[in-house]
């Protein structure tokens, strides 16, 4: 691998970490078009592990909201009602927190448990399947934005004061335990090649009735341990990445990939806000028809 195509993988990364149309799907089209066909996991790992780090930076003030929750639980020290944040609905006071914590937990286990089950089939799938999952996730978002729509719609009331405030103290309760194990599942099956992560889970989150802004902001933050796990998990490859790769493609790609995912990820949560995700389905419906045809 030259440090050209290391620099362009990094870019598509970027792009396709957090737009919802599967960066590692993509990156294994790249590779095939480039001919790199003995690529460790390890390297596609590494760039997720660039993009990891944009996503702390840009969501740092809510992780750090719930660090300091989660260290306010284990010392049994409430927090000052005049600290609580109506708006943060995942870390705004404690008891949102708390749920949002425990939620992160089973939704990694969930799809920790699924990811090390795929991590074995994923260098026997065919390319074709890559392709297939491009399908898989376009229907997933044009899926979840009808169902969005509907509920939209048929649970608008007139706005009044009590009304206004009893909904935002529901979407004040952090994701439910039911909510967590869904999008869990759907995070697990976004390990596969060509299904999308960010995708699958935003829409596992709309399909359990989660807050849309919510659903955006959780579904990147759950990824930070599911990341960390996948990189742990691929660290035995370090030594062939180094023979195989050299630093210098890991390193522009891994800079790349951050620099061009935090533009990236910064535009999704404005699209997520709009419900605009099933635009992207245009992008991936005739990107899989035509690997079908084409490899």
């Amino acid at each position: 691998m030259t440090f050209l195509q290391g620099v362009l993988l990094g870019i598509l990364q970027g792009i396709a970490e957090f737009l919802p149309i599967s960066s590692s799907g993509h990156l294994q089209l790249a590779q095939t078009l480039f001919g790199l066909e003995e690529v460790p996991l390890l390297y596609d790992v590494f760039l997720h592990l660039a993009t990891l780090f944009a996503v702390c930076i840009f969501f740092w003030k809510k992780i750090w909201n719930l660090l300091k929750c989660f260290g306010r639980w284990i010392a049994k020290k409430p927090r000052n009602e005049a600290d609580n944040d109506a708006s943060d609905l995942l870390s705004g006071s404690d008891q949102a927190g708390r749920k949002t914590i425990i939620a992160i937990i089973i939704t990694t286990a969930i799809t920790g448990v699924m990811g090390i089950v795929t991590s074995k089939l994923i260098p026997e799938l065919p390319i074709k399947f890559t392709c297939c999952g491009f399908l898989v996730t376009s229907a997933l978002l044009i899926v979840s934005t009808i169902l969005e729509k509907r509920q939209k719609a048929t649970t608008t009331i007139p706005a009044t004061p009590d009304t206004a405030a009893t909904e935002n103290t529901n979407q004040a309760q952090g994701i439910s335990i039911i909510q967590s194990i869904v999008i869990g599942i759907m995070q697990g099956f976004g390990t596969l090649p060509g299904i999308s992560r960010s995708g699958s889970t935003i829409a596992g989150a709309l399909f359990s009735k989660v807050n849309r802004s919510v659903a955006g902001e959780y579904s990147f933050i759950v990824s930070i341990p599911a990341i960390l796990g996948a990189f742990i998990l691929e660290l035995k490859d370090l030594g062939e990445v180094s023979q195989s790769i050299g630093a210098g493609p890991v390193i522009g790609g891994c800079i790349a990939a951050f620099a061009v995912g935090y533009g990236a990820l910064a535009l999704l949560m404005k699209l997520i806000k709009k419900g605009k995700l099933g635009w992207f389905a245009a992008y991936l419906i005739p990107l899989g028809i035509f690997g079908l045809f084409y490899f």
